[in-house]
């Protein structure tokens, strides 16, 4: 393996998407994950949403590189051989309900006396302390209480949903800085590991961006507003003469000026009143209305053209079709080809973020249930008649 995480071991203790998000990105950039499934079904994710031949596909994207071991946790000897992978472990990834691994005798206590240099990365919905920590939380519950949903959606529709699973992947993603930052610590000989606690909830509250202090000190309660930007302006959608629509970022000062003059308005390029954004987001109505007209006299194509030109940020909104033709994504590698079970061909995400030196790769795709599990075993030191007699007792498959 190579990557900038290359010679790290990570151990996954976790299912759908949290913690299995995060320790692909892991993977992809060089990390050994193996990820512990329970005998017969394995994670469920394997089940989700649009399948291929019995498997979904998100299961070949989220556990790429990944190696899989099927260990029956309720058996004494899978608990002990989950131990000794923890013993060889650098990083911990689990998403259980707080007090789960205790429940299992593998919580921090445990697995840091057998390894004090190991960094834990615990992904719960409320975090380990507080008094929610016992709550069953997903990304849904996240979402709504760390303020997101609150404000997406159009003014006059009920809170929406992003589109996506937002809330666990943000929290993967905290998850995993937090994972490398305590990880530099032990690394740079700082100090020993640590426990790193990611709330779904926090996690989503984290890029709330100014929510808190605009409610504390101006009373303020930021709501829903379809694609307009408010007090960022002009930011907003627009639709086209053949039924399409827009986006125009035109509100940073020189920014705006090019826009105006593009769309035939030097007066309001020039006015003293729309100089700075805070002119110009008492007037947003205005200006919105202004853009409009403009735009619906042309197509997206006519728009984006004339606004590039003007050199003002603008887009379509892509659809999954659109991004799969996008020569852009391609040039990038941002869609590959893969390979499923059987020998069929998929396009596949590529690899975020582009490091120039030691970029991230994609070795495989999500592998079978237990697929691993004899080789990890015999890394461990274990021989073929103890592998069979662990299968045999159930412990392991």
């Amino acid at each position: 393996m190579s990557g900038p995480l290359s010679g790290i071991r990570v151990l996954e203790l976790g299912q759908l998407i949290a913690a299995p998000f995060a320790t692909r990105l892991m993977a992809e950039f060089g990390a050994e994950v193996i990820k512990v499934e329970a005998p017969g079904e394995g994670d469920p994710l394997r089940k989700w949403r649009k399948m291929h031949e019995g498997t979904s596909l998100w299961w070949y994207l989220q556990s790429r590189n990944k190696k899989s071991i099927a260990i029956n946790l309720k058996s004494p000897d899978g608990l002990a051989v989950v131990k000794d992978l923890a013993r060889s472990a650098d990083v911990v990834v689990e998403n259980f309900r707080p007090g789960g691994l205790e429940k299992l005798g593998l919580g921090w206590d445990v697995l840091s006396a057998l390894n004090p240099n190991l960094v834990m990365v615990r992904i719960s919905g409320y975090g380990q302390t507080g008094p929610y920590r016992d709550r069953p939380g997903f990304g849904a519950i996240g979402e709504s209480m760390g303020g997101i949903r609150f404000t997406t959606g159009s003014p006059d529709s009920p809170p929406a949903r992003v589109g996506v699973s937002i809330g666990d992947t943000l929290a993967s993603l905290h998850g995993v800085i937090g994972a490398l930052m305590a990880l530099l610590r032990v690394k740079t000989g700082q100090g020993p590991g640590q426990v790193v606690d990611v709330s779904l909830v926090e996690s989503v509250f984290n890029v709330m961006e100014s929510l808190v202090p605009e409610y504390d000190l101006l009373g303020e309660v930021r709501t829903r507003t379809g694609g307009a930007l408010p007090g960022i302006t002009p930011s907003n959608t627009y639709p086209t003469r053949d039924g399409g629509y827009v986006v125009i970022a035109g509100n940073s000062d020189p920014i705006f000026r090019r826009l105006m003059t593009a769309i035939g308005r030097p007066d309001l390029a020039e006015d003293p009143a729309l100089r700075n954004n805070d002119g110009r987001s008492r007037q947003s109505a205005m200006l919105d209305a202004t853009i409009a007209a403009w735009s619906q006299t042309k197509t997206v194509e006519e728009a984006l053209s004339i606004l590039d030109a003007a050199d003002v940020p603008a887009g379509r909104i892509y659809s999954v079709a659109d991004i799969v033709a996008d020569p852009h994504y391609q040039a990038r590698a941002m869609i590959l080809q893969a390979e499923l079970p059987g020998g069929t061909r998929v396009k596949m995400p590529g690899i975020v973020p582009k490091l120039s030196d030691t970029p991230g790769e994609v070795r495989w795709q999500g592998p079978a249930l237990g697929a691993h599990t004899d080789s990890v075993l015999s890394e461990l030191g274990l021989d073929p008649a103890r592998i069979a007699a662990l299968r045999a007792k159930g412990a392991v498959a």
